[in-house]
């Protein structure tokens, strides 16, 4: 089985900084690609930045420049450092990994549970 397990999501005034963790538990062969999503109520989950397992990455136009997307593939985490920070930012924050396991080696998608991110004065 594996697990995401997110956490650094809170309320934090406009301007402001938040830094997301999510690390990977489980009988892990390999860790590829990572990420960060997030869905804003009534909307439809976006995609916010991806890392590659070399350190490539991508993100969404809404938040380059404010947004770091980092990994440690030593602890199979990845982070999201998030700074000036807009009410729009305002979403649940899913983590997403591509994943082998050593138990069929099947390449595989997971999600975390989601972490809330709230941006409001």
């Amino acid at each position: 089985q594996v697990q995401l397990v997110e956490s650094g999501g809170g309320l934090v005034q406009p301007g402001g900084s938040l830094r997301l963790s999510c690390a990977v538990s489980g009988i892990i062969f390999r860790v590829y690609n990572m990420g960060w999503y997030r869905q804003a109520p009534g909307k439809q989950r976006e995609l916010v930045a991806t890392i590659t397992s070399d350190g490539s990455t991508n993100y969404a136009d809404s938040v380059k420049g404010r947004f770091t997307i980092s990994r440690d593939g030593a602890k199979n985490t990845v982070y999201l450092q998030m700074n000036s920070l807009k009410p729009e930012d305002t979403a649940v924050y899913y983590c997403n990994a591509a994943v082998r396991t050593y138990s069929d080696l099947i390449l595989t998608n997971y999600w975390g549970q989601g972490t809330q991110v709230t941006v409001s004065s």
